[in-house]
């Protein structure tokens, strides 16, 4: 006997093969009868609970049928069943509701020009026609099937298949009677393969600790907001003429509990705050702490990339933290890794058992050296999601601003790779074109949505206007990190002082590019790992002059145009490399030598904020003049930083274990300098070589092409810094 259509649409219902199940599911009109089919695996007897109406099973398979006159049916019915372990079950029946996504969403997603998509995809609680339940949306457009998948339903993909919304390739399915709390992933087959996939939720908020890895249904934020002065102001804040130092800090690491566990995001707040506070630092950098399933990947590897990682507490302990900091005057960054994503089964990776958010040819789609695969920039619904995750943090979590990791890596197909590993450009180049449209699209975003907010490039090369506007050719960041300075910086300062004599350049060549960009200067998590050692073990000889050195380094760093950046347990000089697995040597802060150098970072946050000479035109020529820059015999440089009017700092650096005694550097106006910094200061653990507390009085004494001068006491491995008194 031929089968029926509908024969064929049920088989595909009991093989968990349908896309659109709502087609069979459900409440329907048949001639004159109502008819409502259920499938329900492991029921054992099937019933409607209003009315107490028997359905009837189809014969060799778990669905349930009843025919009849519906008239009586609430909209919304109850289904009541009796599983194969006596337990008794009620529920509404999913398949009644109507789709919940709104096609502008689809439209908007689709375009790639979405900005707030996490608010229709993942999971959330909702409320339809007066019935509570969950939203679950997914966007696999290559599947066959999509399904939600839970304890509440034993994991089983039969149970509640999604219906997928025409050619989007996103699937939704509203469950009523579930909570937030709910611990789910999808499963997913894919049409040409037949092959199942179980996943965790793209834009899921919430994940189990690992190495457990199921998405968490959300509840609604229950926290209040108290950081509306903060916020505001952030909308109008003149970032580029204020100071802005920042302790760059794992979380995992910086600190732990009293049992040796990690500290929580509250916890962490209040601690993280009084000490940076103290520190002087304007904002904190957190190392990535979207949801990640390996701990040595410090964050870098993410799976969750609308979720704080649980290893510390729940979205709302997150949000706490951040609004701590503001409450305090501490701006929060967060480190954010758009270039890349890992291999993780349950992840992102072929994620409908097709290269969806990755590139096809591993040419273009992974990065041999992380093991990780690489984002298609070009796809639209990857745009969408991304642009939605970088909104999700600065909007929602009220982050002050993003360190786009790696993007060199995004801007070259030729990153890290050989001849014959890379595809060119449709007009033959190197540059990555796509990747390089997406980043403008996402910086004229955030600036759009999120105005005051900073955008910040961790960018290794000389890429030109990386920190211009879209609207000049920039790639439109805030603020690029100078690495050319800081690879200079550290290998000019590594070699033994006899030696620095024909390595000035090192010092001196940053100045020939130093505003091209608005540059942030980092001493980062990157600098003290791998084999690098700590930056106090990278310099030369014995630990009376590491430390002089590393001090004069740090003068260095806070009198040079730029912002300014440190990793946590460099402002103390730990001396192991930083280990990720344990936590910072505060134990050394025991020692004069470490005590002293906390002391310098804490006075050298006091100057940079206090003198508008130091950060008032840190991007602009007329706040750097040098002094001298040609002694390199002695390793003497020495500069003037500018602010407006008679704001005015010379800053001396002596960069060999010798003390000079009548140094005469010139200087532009006559009246008096005083001593504010010296960082060979017995406070700070040096030798107390220097000028004494009365100020100098320039003398009229032509000297480099200056009508007046003054005579210093260098220290060795020293740093000076000279206020002007008119």
């Amino acid at each position: 006997m031929k089968k029926s259509p509908l024969d064929a649409e049920l088989q595909r219902i009991r093989d968990a093969r349908h896309h659109d199940p709502f087609a069979v599911l459900g409440r329907h009109g048949e001639g004159r009868d109502t008819v409502v089919r259920a499938h329900i695996p492991h029921a054992a007897e099937v019933g409607i609970a209003e009315g107490g109406l028997a359905l009837t099973r189809l014969a060799g398979s778990d669905l349930f049928e009843w025919r009849g006159d519906g008239s009586a049916l609430p909209a919304h019915y109850s289904l009541i069943w009796r599983d194969d372990h006596h337990r008794e079950h009620i529920a509404r029946d999913p398949y009644t509701f109507l789709p919940q996504v709104g096609d502008l969403d689809l439209h908007l997603f689709a375009e790639g020009r979405h900005r707030h998509a996490y608010r229709f995809l993942g999971s959330r609680e909702h409320e339809v026609d007066g019935v509570a339940g969950v939203l679950f949306a997914v966007w696999a457009p290559n599947a066959e099937r999509v399904s939600v998948v839970g304890d509440f339903n034993r994991w089983d993909g039969r149970c509640h298949p999604m219906r997928v919304r025409g050619g989007s390739g996103i699937w939704e399915l509203f469950v009523p009677d579930l909570e937030a709390g709910l611990i789910y992933k999808y499963e997913i087959r894919n049409r040409d393969s037949g092959h199942l996939l179980l996943k965790a939720d793209p834009y899921g908020q919430r994940y189990e600790l690992r190495p457990r890895t199921a998405s968490i249904v959300p509840a609604g934020p229950a926290h209040r907001w108290n950081d509306g002065e903060w916020m505001e102001r952030r909308r109008r804040h003149d970032w580029q003429h204020a100071p802005l130092s920042v302790y760059e800090v794992h979380l995992g690491s910086w600190r732990h509990g009293a049992e040796g566990e990690f500290l929580g995001y509250r916890e962490a707040a209040h601690l993280l705050v009084d000490y940076v506070r103290d520190m002087g630092f304007t904002h904190i950098e957190l190392l990535p702490i979207t949801e990640h399933p390996y701990d040595p990947s410090w964050g870098y590897q993410a799976t969750g990339y609308f979720a704080p990682t649980s290893r510390f507490g729940d979205p709302d302990d997150f949000r706490y933290l951040v609004d701590h900091c503001h409450a305090n005057g501490i701006g929060v960054l967060l480190d954010w890794v758009p270039a890349h994503f890992p291999k993780d089964a349950h992840g992102l990776a072929r994620f409908d058992g097709t290269p969806l958010y990755e590139h096809a040819d591993p040419r273009l789609g992974e990065h041999m050296d992380w093991s990780t695969l690489i984002f298609n920039f070009g796809r639209n619904e990857v745009k969408s999601f991304l642009l939605s995750s970088a909104i999700f943090w600065l909007e929602d979590m009220h982050i002050d601003g993003l360190r786009v990791d790696a993007v060199a890596s995004m801007l070259y197909l030729d990153y890290s790779r050989k001849e014959g590993e890379w595809l060119p450009n449709q007009h033959g180049g190197r540059e990555n074109l796509v990747a390089i449209d997406f980043l403008r699209e996402l910086n004229v975003a955030v600036h759009d949505q999120c105005p005051g907010v900073l955008m910040i490039a961790e960018e290794s090369t000389s890429w030109p206007q990386v920190s211009r506007p879209t609207y000049v050719g920039g790639l439109g960041f805030d603020i690029k990190w100078n690495m050319g300075w800081m690879n200079d910086t550290l290998r000019y300062m590594a070699h033994e002082p006899i030696y620095r004599q024909y390595h000035q350049g090192m010092l001196t060549f940053s100045m020939l590019y130093c505003f091209t960009e608005n540059f942030m200067l980092p001493f980062s998590h990157d600098e003290v790992v791998h084999g690098k050692g700590s930056l106090l073990n990278k310099l030369p000889g014995d630990e009376w002059q590491r430390h002089a050195n590393l001090r004069a380094l740090y003068a260095y760093q806070f009198t040079h145009p730029g912002k300014k950046l440190l990793f946590m347990g460099t402002e103390f000089g730990q001396g192991r490399e930083w280990d990720s697995t344990g936590v910072l040597d505060w134990y050394v802060l025991d020692y004069p030598l470490h005590q002293g150098m906390q002391r310098l970072v804490r006075d050298l946050n006091g100057l940079y904020a206090r003198l508008p000479a130091l950060h008032r035109h840190e991007f602009e020529w007329q706040g750097f003049e040098w002094i001298d820059c040609h002694d390199a015999q002695q390793s003497v440089i020495s500069y003037l930083r500018k602010g407006d009017g008679d704001e005015l700092v010379v800053v001396v650096l002596n960069l060999t274990p010798v003390s000079r005694l009548g140094y005469r550097i010139g200087v532009p106006r006559p009246g008096r300098y005083r001593e504010l910094l010296n960082s060979d200061s017995a406070y700070y653990g040096g030798g107390n070589v220097g000028n004494g507390p009365d100020p100098l009085v320039a003398e009229e004494q032509p000297w480099m092409n200056r009508s007046h001068s003054l005579a210093l006491t260098l220290p060795p491995l020293g740093a000076l810094v000279l206020g002007f008194e008119p």
